[in-house]
């Protein structure tokens, strides 16, 4: 089974870790869901923020 991994240097989708730790982010199990990377988070950073915000 392949890990997929987006590296946001490139933005490219990599399958199994090709680049450097720094450069990329994954894995995902998908190579669909490595391409939304930037979205996915873009929706994590929302979700904590609204969490800290509850916690003030």
């Amino acid at each position: 089974m392949s890990e997929w991994w987006y590296n946001h240097k490139t933005g490219e989708v990599e399958e199994g870790p090709q680049s450097l730790g720094s450069d990329r982010d994954g894995p995902f199990a998908t190579r669909e869901e490595a391409a939304r990377a930037p979205e996915i988070a873009r929706e994590r950073a929302r979700a904590w923020a609204a969490e800290e915000e509850g916690d003030r």
